[in-house]
């Protein structure tokens, strides 16, 4: 029972340090603020508006109360495994050890999710993925990503809207830009950002030998409103066509995607996949601001560098992680090391451990 007792406690002073990084009477303050702000009369005349404070409310509720109920339940089990032992009753020991890897269980996905601490992780994402180099093979590799992505937002819950999608030439895609909605989408779609590689013998190859091709992953928070960000609508071109999606009748035949391009930086964003153009047009600017925001704060970062002498130009090929099917089988992030034999696990969205392992990373 000693070492039982000594466990539960080491467990207790993991939950103190985490709960010191959750910072709870912050989230707590937050609560009543929007509790507050949700309690006006003209609340939901922007319905919009209105669900994203709601759902920000709801989680931050659920994880202040999870972890308190987590303090009460572990305090709980040692009171009770310090009577057993005063006691002398070992009768309980084993129902006591397994409350408590239920307990150490919980910890984990709590701490999992305290490790979310960048400035924008608890946001929306806007994913992005883009065959790169390898022909057909390396549009076949874009859609196996993106396969690989939905199936991970799946396992999450989160909600995945696609935005934009251009098919490749033979299979695969040339490109897909989606959306994924959900408690700190960003701050777990993070690691995915970067160069795939990808090692195998080609389907598409009558004589059947190794390709490696490549695909890029962008992953970018998803930002409601331009903050510091100045958008002129003179900087703005904006075209509207009709939609080659996957949105229906109705919008085959109406002119309602959208493509905004950034004239001082070129950046092109198109949207369409909703049956408004107005609504098109809302979402590409949001992804705009994204993308903005991504290129400003780089160029700074570049910047920065070159101040210190340590910036290096960012080339294609340059892979992130690398996927081997052939002659053997490997996942490798060679970011942080991490490696694992199964691939296919992997690529059906089971993304766990090299998304814990990058967090630790960083």
């Amino acid at each position: 029972m000693n070492d039982l007792i000594e466990k539960i406690k080491e467990l207790q002073v993991k939950i103190a340090e985490v709960a010191v990084v959750l910072n709870l009477p912050q989230k707590k303050q937050k609560i009543l603020e929007l509790q507050e702000e949700m309690s006006n009369p003209n609340f939901w005349a922007d319905n919009e508006r209105a669900g994203k404070i709601a759902a920000e409310a709801s989680n931050l509720s659920k994880e202040v109360e999870e972890m308190e109920l987590l303090k009460k339940e572990t305090a709980d089990e040692l009171a009770l495994a310090l009577e057993s032992e005063a006691e002398g009753n070992n009768e309980l020991a084993e129902e006591i050890e397994k409350k408590y890897e239920e307990l150490k269980n919980k910890f984990s996905a709590i701490e999992f999710d305290a490790m979310m601490n960048g400035p924008h992780d608890n946001k929306n994402a806007v994913v992005a993925v883009h065959a790169g180099t390898g022909g057909t093979d390396a549009q076949d590799w874009a859609e196996m990503l993106e396969r690989m992505l939905f199936r991970y937002a799946e396992k999450k819950k989160f909600k995945v809207t696609i935005l934009d999608r251009q098919m490749g030439n033979e299979a695969g895609i040339k490109s897909s830009i989606f959306e994924v909605a959900g408690p700190h989408a960003f701050g777990y779609l993070k690691s995915e950002a970067g160069v795939h590689r990808l090692v195998r013998i080609s389907p598409f190859d009558a004589e059947k030998m190794r390709h490696t091709s490549f695909a890029l992953v962008e992953v970018l928070p998803m930002f409601e409103e331009a903050g510091e960000i100045e958008i002129k609508d003179d900087d703005l071109e904006i075209d509207v066509f009709r939609s080659s999606g996957h949105g229906g009748q109705s919008v085959n035949t109406t002119d309602s995607a959208v493509r905004i391009r950034h004239k001082p930086t070129g950046i092109i964003v198109t949207c369409q996949n909703e049956r408004s153009q107005m609504q098109n047009k809302q979402t590409a600017m949001r992804v705009l601001l994204s993308r903005l925001k991504q290129y400003y704060d780089t160029k700074e970062e570049e910047e920065k560098k070159k101040l210190r002498g340590e910036f290096t130009e960012a080339v294609w090929g340059n892979q992130a992680i690398s996927y081997v099917l052939q002659p053997y089988k490997m996942v490798k992030d060679h970011r942080t090391g991490y490696e694992t034999v199964e691939v296919e696990k992997v690529l059906n969205g089971e993304l766990e451990e090299l998304v814990e392992a990058f967090l630790k990373k960083v």
